[in-house]
């Protein structure tokens, strides 16, 4: 596997120093030795790049593939504007079009992310080409809706893809997927079943699962499921030391922990604001394995080396 500086600390070290910018600026400048890419090309590839370690540092997960003024959400330009500051891997949000093609497009409605109304479901591929995407703070941008096929092409050889599926039926999903025959994509899902029904149509399939509680975790041993498939365990909004065995179980099982801070942190007003909801976040009992972010460029102000000393084993 070829990888271009996976160590997130390093990375973001190095950017602190060099990039001077604003923060959120489009027209920054990006450090140099960028972008920083990924080279996944088989599964011991993927479980490589997900593989926890104590003193690893944390890693950061653009969700719905990150966002800096001027890049919406959901975006090829987004992915690789993100990239060409610090490393990244993105959640990304498949749906069908009404002829059934699976573009990028976290809600149902293009009304919020798009010069267009009405839902996405009603409108072929072609018509939602008349429409731009509009970044968060409301700007038109150039940028067209992107297809997952689209997506995947470009990822190759530079980032892992995390599939949020909305309404994509599973065996559509699947044969996509095998027909792309890529090893750098995986599927989110919330249950165990889900698990195994994505397996039984995919027998390569890859997860991050939700399990934030140790319930969760005990749900996924019963059922049986395939530990060495699992790459992220999605654990919560924020590290509880109340939820420890869960923590210790998901690691003993080669399992790396994420938190979201999407619906906390990223939702402040100003990027300093954020940032700093971010540090608390590394000042926890257990610092997370990986963190989801709106905005991953802002962890570049963030030393996000794992002390060993922080780490509760």
């Amino acid at each position: 596997m070829k990888i271009s500086r996976i160590t997130i600390a390093a990375s973001a070290a190095l950017a602190a120093i060099m990039w001077t910018g604003c923060a959120g600026d489009k027209n920054a400048t990006a450090p140099e030795e960028q972008p920083n890419y990924v080279d996944i090309k088989t599964m011991t590839d993927l479980s490589e790049y997900f593989k926890y370690s104590p003193d690893r540092g944390t890693v950061i997960s653009g969700h719905r593939g990150g966002m800096v003024t001027g890049y919406p959400e959901n975006s090829i330009e987004s992915f690789e504007k993100t990239l060409s500051l610090m490393p990244s891997f993105f959640e990304i949000d498949p749906r069908l079009t009404a002829d059934s093609v699976i573009v990028l497009m976290h809600d149902a409605k293009l009304d919020r992310t798009t010069t267009g109304k009405g839902r996405v479901g009603d409108y072929t591929y072609k018509e939602l080409q008349q429409f731009n995407l509009v970044d968060r703070e409301g700007n038109v941008t150039p940028y067209k809706i992107p297809t997952l096929e689209e997506c995947i092409a470009w990822s190759q050889g530079k980032c892992v893809l995390n599939l949020d599926i909305k309404d994509v039926p599973t065996k559509t999903m699947t044969d996509f997927l095998k027909k792309q025959g890529v090893a750098n994509v995986i599927y989110t899902v919330w249950r165990p079943d889900q698990v195994l029904e994505y397996l039984k149509a995919d027998p390569n399939a890859t997860f991050s699962i939700w399990c934030r509680q140790p319930e969760e975790l005990d749900a996924y041993d019963a059922a049986g499921i395939p530990w060495e498939r699992v790459m992220v365990g999605y654990v919560g909004a924020t590290m509880d030391q109340a939820k420890q065995r869960l923590y210790d179980g998901l690691h003993e099982r080669g399992v790396m922990c994420m938190i979201s801070v999407a619906p906390t942190h990223d939702v402040c007003l100003n990027n300093d604001c954020k940032v700093e909801g971010y540090k608390t976040e590394f000042e926890t009992f257990m610092r997370p394995d990986i963190v989801e972010t709106d905005y991953p460029y802002l962890f570049m102000r963030l030393d996000q080396e794992k002390a060993p000393i922080e780490r509760k084993l």
